[in-house]
């Protein structure tokens, strides 16, 4: 399989890559179906690649044709043929940014690889920001990124793994010094490797369990997070300790991984707190067992003896004690001057016990107590300036992982909690109908049952099952507080808060499970940060003033300064595009930050905003730190929380150098982002009067434009549900979640996810750019001092450059000949063409509007190597569309549902989701 590639010169490693790849494929091919599948993988391939360079419509229909007359067999092996060749580019092109990585890091001149830690601090230096104010910015800021099991990821594990097979081989073929017997081995290695992805079903049989996908997330921190993150850490002290040596340098553990996976609620069923506590004790088991594989290690390196060097008296002491306290006779370490392994002894049969008997660590603060007392002997006897580097990775990791592995957040729908309490408080006869009651009265009857200390609840009274279910969770998260430490669980966030009655209603639920208390005294004790969550367009623009009555609040206030004073607010990109396009909702989420921000600093409260970005650009995707740069720099320094979603976790943390490069990226931006605000840089604030004059001028007429198609137009829904594949995505078995909120078939219930998979396989992705042209447009047209002025907002204001370059991404991933094969299968075709020949309309508006403010002559051309990915992937895509569509035809056709032919459907999404890579 051949791949006749034209992309620029600084990808010539990878072209050789990718034409082993395929040359390894197309003899594969051969093996299972003969030089004829081959060849017809080829005779596609070729057309649809003559198409891409001249669109004929001669070619064209010959290319149909040939799709149209495959035979079953012979159209699910080529189905499978691009579906593969896209796993192997995958691993290739992660490859080879690890090869650049490394190129920058040979050098001979020493220049540091752009956005690496090492180049951010020595920007800071050469700006002459001081040490005293980095050391502040490293104390204030905080990165906390959140996986999730969001239904995106079609690719299965054992895929994912053999991937990350190929990628480790092929880095090993980089390597200069292989002897010519070395290569043809690795190479032998290789082809198995790809014979066995050729091999292995791409489509799960089932759909996860919760369990399932709480095993998924738990994969990403055994092979690369729990060393990367310590890792990230070192290097921040490293480059801090070369470029200002003069200073004594603390990094605090600012960037942390948390998890929604057994703890998201909201539309799941699965989720049950018998399931929560299950991800918890999964994630202690894999963390306690890392902890154990590093101390065996460490027993192994420190055969130190007291025969040659001294060590403290605090450890010979705790020894003394310990030694009997906690190991049966043959537990013991046999060498006593051999007293580091003695102490690793005790520590590890400590660490065996936790959760089984009374002499496991209590807490992973124990464990981090002795830690250090070994780090102080050391020191006794071992040069301060060669660091034990070992040892301090694993205090560290305890640090930062403790005995939870990663903080699990608690998601509910607003309404669930609402239920729960109209039926708590009907049968307390406090109110009939709590439901029925306006925002106002709820307000004061919640404010007054949080000032009562007495409880709520009847001791012999049944509630419904699912009220019993909801305080059921908050009694979890207490016991999970005692059982795994605070830091198991401190977030409970509310999807859809429309009012501060949302967040209230949170706290007397607590309040029920005595995880919020209020003393006779009058003095709180809270161990939840309660969240809101804003995501429709209507929500995020209320947001200001439900947070400011609850601020006004004396009894919130004290249970804020529980929360050291800082409020968690997450921001859901998802919906907001959904109800008013990708222009107006991110418009909306950046000012609400900048008003909230600025009412918070009011009240002396700091704000951690919580950014619910999916991988797809219609859900707030792009790079991590692109996606730090577009927020409102002011709001960096006081705490930032991400969500990893979906095929964002393989194709970033799937591979070691790639987590590292991507949460390095991310460090870079942040340090910098802060230390200059923190230094009172004007630049870091510069937001112009005009462009916030403009962004709202153009968010109000892409809004009208959005929801002209999207709400007012009758037939819109018909051609989103037959014109994508949209009614087979629901086949696939990618997520424990149903597709919609409820089961129901309303739009409003629609998740964002598949709302945002089925655009992007039909290569519409509108959510990712439609309406955005039109606002843009309007503004433009009025003035050429308009559009310089949007050019001006281009080059100097981060969020706008980041919306335009996330706008062309968007429309290059876009392909309206392929989307015209989608139209077609709108069974009322005057529908299917008049929406389509809007879409039309709207992209090229859009096109050209970019282009104007980017100063370009073709999308992405500031991003040479993106856009080389995508030309690289469109002519293997292509096919699976086109095979797609034909599918779905004869799919829709049918009365009785055929198996066959859902399975090769379900190929092609997984397919074409490989190609595309940021889906959902």
């Amino acid at each position: 399989m051949t791949t006749g590639l034209q992309v620029n010169d600084s990808s010539l490693p990878l072209r050789r890559d990718v034409k082993m790849l395929g040359g390894m494929l197309g003899e594969i091919l051969v093996h299972h179906g003969g030089t004829e599948l081959l060849d017809t993988v080829e005779k596609i391939r070729i057309t649809c690649k003559q198409l891409r360079n001249e669109n004929n419509e001669k070619t064209y229909e010959e290319l149909k044709k040939e799709i149209a007359s495959l035979d079953g067999s012979m159209r699910k092996q080529v189905i499978r043929a691009f579906s593969v060749y896209f796993h192997l580019i995958n691993a290739a092109e992660q490859n080879h940014r690890i090869r650049r990585r490394r190129e920058y890091q040979l050098q001979s001149n020493m220049n540091s690889q752009p956005n690496s830690i090492d180049s951010a601090i020595l920007s800071l230096k050469d700006n002459h920001v001081s040490a005293d104010i980095i050391q502040n910015v490293l104390q204030k800021i905080s990165l906390e990124l959140v996986i999730t099991a969001h239904p995106t990821e079609a690719t299965k594990r054992s895929v994912l793994e053999l991937q990350k097979r190929i990628a480790d081989i092929l880095k090993n073929l980089d390597n200069p010094l292989l002897s010519k017997k070395e290569r043809q081995k690795c190479q032998e290695s290789l082809f198995n490797e790809i014979m066995a992805l050729w091999q292995t079903d791409e489509l799960r049989d089932r759909k996860p369990t919760v369990i399932d996908e709480v095993r998924n997330g738990l994969y990403y921190f055994d092979q690369t997070l729990f060393d990367v993150l310590p890792e990230i850490h070192q290097e921040v002290e490293d480059c801090l300790e070369e470029h200002y040596p003069d200073m004594e340098w603390k990094v605090p553990n600012f960037l942390r991984f948390g998890s929604w996976i057994g703890g998201d609620r909201d539309g799941n069923p699965h989720v049950t707190p018998d399931v929560t506590w299950e991800t918890l004790n999964k994630q202690r088991r894999l963390v306690l067992k890392k902890y154990k594989k590093v101390l065996v290690e460490l027993m192994k390196r420190m055969s130190h003896s007291t025969t040659r060097v001294d060590v403290s008296e605090e450890l010979l002491e705790a020894l003394k004690v310990e030694e009997d306290k906690y190991l049966s006779e043959e537990r013991k370490w046999p060498v006593e001057k051999e007293v580091y392994r003695r102490e690793f002894a005790v520590i590890l049969e400590r660490l065996r016990q936790v959760g089984e008997s009374e002499i496991g660590y209590a807490s992973a603060e124990e464990l981090l107590e002795d830690l250090l007392m070994v780090k102080r002997s050391i020191y006794l006897h071992h040069p301060a300036n060669h660091e034990l580097k070992v040892l301090q990775k694993l205090i560290r990791q305890v640090q930062l992982f403790g005995f939870h592995l990663a903080t699990l957040d608690i998601r509910n729908h607003s309404g669930e909690h609402e239920s729960a309490i109209t039926e708590i408080l009907q049968k307390a006869r406090i109110t009939e109908d709590y439901r029925s009651l306006n925002e106002e009265d709820k307000f004061v009857l919640l404010q007054k049952l949080l000032e009562d200390p007495r409880s709520l609840l009847l001791l012999h009274e049944d509630y419904s099952k699912e009220t019993q279910q909801m305080l059921d969770v908050f009694h979890l998260i207490k016991k999970a507080h005692k059982e795994f430490g605070k830091s198991s669980i401190s977030v409970y966030l509310i999807s859809m808060t429309q009012a501060a009655s949302d967040l209230l209603e949170v706290l007397v639920l607590a309040k029920e499970a005595g995880i919020y208390r209020l003393h006779a005294d009058g003095s709180v004790e809270s161990d939840l940060n309660v969240a809101p969550l804003l995501e429709t367009i209507d929500d995020l623009t209320a947001g200001p003033k439900i947070m400011e009555k609850l601020f006004q609040m004396d009894l919130y206030r004290e249970h804020l300064r529980k929360q050291e004073d800082q409020q968690e607010i997450m921001l859901g990109y998802s919906d907001g595009s959904k109800d008013g396009g990708t222009l107006t909702a991110n418009w909306k989420l950046y000012n609400a930050q900048v008003e909230i921000h600025e009412m918070a600093k009011k009240y002396n409260i700091s704000l951690k905003f919580f950014h619910g970005r999916g991988g797809s650009l219609g859900r707030g995707g792009g790079p991590l730190n692109r996606s730090l740069l577009s927020q409102p720099v002011e709001t960096l320094g006081e705490g930032v929380k991400i969500t990893e979603q979906g095929e964002v976790l393989s194709s970033r943390y799937l591979l070691e150098d790639i987590a590292y490069r991507s949460l390095e990226q991310a460090t870079s931006t942040l340090l910098q982002a802060a230390a200059h605000v923190l230094k009172g840089s004007e630049q870091a604030h510069h937001r112009d009067q005009r462009w916030v004059k403009a962004i709202e001028e153009m968010s109000e007429v892409s809004l009208r434009k959005y929801q002209d198609l999207v709400f007012a137009d009758p037939d819109f829904i018909t051609y989103f549900n037959e014109a994508t594949p949209l009614q087979e995505i629901g086949e696939l078995n990618i997520g424990s979640r149903p597709m919609s909120r409820k089961n129901s078939a309303k739009f409003e219930n629609l998740r964002a996810i598949p709302w945002v998979f089925a655009w992007t396989q039909s290569r519409q992705l509108l959510p990712g750019w439609y309406a955005a042209g039109s606002g843009l447009d309007s503004f433009a047209a009025k003035s050429e001092q308009n559009l310089q002025l949007l050019q001006e907002m281009y080059r100097e204001w981060p969020f706008f450059r980041s919306t335009i370059d996330n706008l062309q991404m968007a429309l290059v991933k876009a392909d309206l000949t392929t989307a015209k094969e989608y139209s077609e299968l709108v069974s009322d075709q005057k529908v299917g063409q008049r929406i389509f020949n809007n879409i039309v309309e709207e992209y090229n508006r859009t096109k050209n509007i970019l282009l104007q403010i980017s100063d370009d002559e073709e999308l992405l051309d500031h991003t040479p190597n993106i856009k080389d990915s995508v030309h690289r992937r469109n002519p293997y895509v292509d096919p699976l569309n086109f095979i797609q569509v034909e599918l779905i035809k004869e799919l829709r056709k049918t009365e009785e549902p055929d198996e066959e032919l859902v399975t090769q459907v379900l190929l092609t999404i997984s397919g074409v989701a490989a190609g595309l890579r940021n889906t959902g």
